[in-house]
C-alpha cells in the first residue's frame, strides 16, 4: 500500500534530554545513519494524535500522557512527493523503554544534540523548540544526491541560508540559517565590493555606506560600498553583482568587477543584547566605473546614506576612532596595493591583523 505523505515526529523529553533514534537498522532508509525523533507515516483514517501515540508505542514501548503539537513542517525533495510532518514534543509518558527495530534509542542531553549527525533543517526546528517558539509552519527544501538544504521558509518569511565553509572558504556541504551561523561563529562566505573613484592628484576616494540604525549588527556604522552574505549554493561573482544592485541600484556586469583577493576575518561583539560572532572569508572586488551618488537607489532598511571619502581620511577615522565603522583595515591596504601603478596581481589571501 502506498504510504501517506503525512507523518509525525516527536521529541520525548526527560531531565533536559531528548529521546533520539539513531537510524542504523535499515539499509534502504532516507534517514540512514541520521539521528531523529520518533514517528512515522499516518495509517488510514488516523488523526495526527492517533499516529503520534501509535508510533510512540511501536517504536519505544512508551505510552505518551502529555504532549504538545509544535508545528507543521513541509518537506520538499527534488523528484519526490511533498511530505507534511506534524512536529510534537512530549514531556509525560508511562511504560518501559524497549528496543526499536528502526535503530538505536538513546537519551541525549539537549545541549549535545546539535553535535549529532542531523539533517541541516532539523537543527533549525530544534532551535525553534529550544526557544519555545509559538506554533509555526516551516518549509524545508532539499535537492541533489546529498540532500542539500537550499531553501527555508518560516511562517511565510524566507530564511537566509548560508554554506558552512572550511578555513579555505570551500563549502563543507552543510547549510545553516544566518542567525545560527552568527550565534555559533561558523565560517561562511561573503562578498565585499568597493566602489572607487580616482582623484586628479593621483589619490582615491571610496564610497562608504552608512548602515541602517535598524540593522542587527553594526547599526549606524560606515561600511564597505556594498557587501553581503553568499546564499547557500550561490557563487562569489553572482553574489557581488546582486549586492551592488540590491544595496545601491548599480547594475554591473561581471567584467566590470576587479577581483583583488580574499580576506579572512573574525570578530566577536554584542548587538541588541545578543552575542554576535562573525567568522568569514570574503572575496574583495573593486568597481571603478563612474558613479553619481545622486542617482543611486539605496536599499530601504539596509542603507541609510552613502558618501565618497578620501582614502586617507577613512584610514585616519579608523585609527583615531572618529569614524564609526565596521571596516577591516587590511582591506584598505589591499585596495591601496591594487590601485598602485603597474599592479597586476590578484588572488592574494589576507588574514585579519596581517598588515
Amino acid at each position: 500500500m502506498e504510504k501517506s505523505n503525512m507523518t509525525t515526529l516527536c521529541y520525548i523529553e526527560r531531565d533536559h534530554q531528548y529521546l533520539m533514534l539513531h537510524r542504523v537498522s535499515k539499509k534502504k532508509d532516507v534517514n540512514k545513519d541520521k539521528w531523529i525523533g520518533i514517528g512515522g507515516h499516518f495509517e488510514a483514517d488516523e488523526s495526527p494524535e492517533e499516529c503520534l501515540l501509535r508510533e510512540a508505542k511501536e517504536e519505544t514501548g512508551l505510552i505518551l500522557t502529555s504532549y504538545r503539537f509544535r508545528g507543521i513542517v513541509t518537506f520538499c525533495y527534488t523528484g519526490c512527493p511533498v511530505e507534511y510532518m506534524c512536529l510534537y514534543t512530549a514531556d509525560g509518558f508511562e511504560g518501559t523503554l524497549q528496543e526499536c527495530d528502526e535503530g538505536r534509542l538513546e537519551w541525549v542531553d539537549k545541549d549535545k544534540v546539535s553535535g549529532l549527525n542531523l539533517w541541516d533543517g532539523d537543527l533549525f526546528f530544534l532551535e525553534l523548540l529550544r526557544k519555545d517558539a509559538p506554533f509555526f509552519s516551516l518549509k524545508l527544501c532539499y535537492r541533489g544526491e546529498n540532500c542539500f538544504w537550499y531553501r527555508g521558509v518560516l511562517d511565510g518569511r524566507e530564511l537566509e541560508l548560508l554554506d558552512i565553509c572550511g578555513a579555505d572558504g570551500s563549502p563543507t556541504g552543510h547549510v545553516k540559517e544566518r542567525g545560527m551561523v552568527h550565534r555559533d561563529g561558523d565560517c561562511h562566505r561573503t562578498v565585499h565590493v568597493w566602489v572607487v573613484r580616482k582623484t586628479p592628484g593621483g589619490g582615491a576616494q571610496l564610497l562608504l555606506q552608512k548602515r541602517s540604525r535598524e540593522k542587527d549588527a553594526y547599526p549606524g556604522c560606515y561600511d564597505i560600498s556594498a557587501a553581503g552574505h553568499i546564499r547557500a549554493g550561490d557563487e562569489w561573482e553572482i553574489s557581488a553583482l546582486r549586492e551592488l544592485e540590491e544595496e545601491l541600484g548599480i547594475q554591473a556586469q561581471r567584467e566590470e568587477l576587479r577581483f583583488i583577493g580574499y580576506h579572512e576575518g573574525y570578530v566577536e561583539a554584542v548587538f541588541w543584547g545578543q552575542p554576535f560572532k562573525d567568522r568569514e572569508v570574503s572575496a574583495v572586488y573593486l568597481y571603478e566605473k563612474p558613479v553619481d551618488t545622486g542617482g543611486l537607489i539605496l536599499q530601504k532598511g539596509e542603507v541609510e546614506e552613502v558618501l565618497f571619502m578620501e582614502y586617507g581620511k577613512i584610514w585616519e577615522g579608523i585609527r583615531d576612532g572618529s569614524l564609526p565603522n565596521c571596516i577591516y583595515p587590511e582591506e584598505l591596504f589591499m585596495i591601496k596595493k591594487a590601485l598602485a601603478p603597474g599592479y597586476e596581481g590578484e588572488g592574494v589571501w589576507v588574514k585579519e591583523g596581517s598588515w
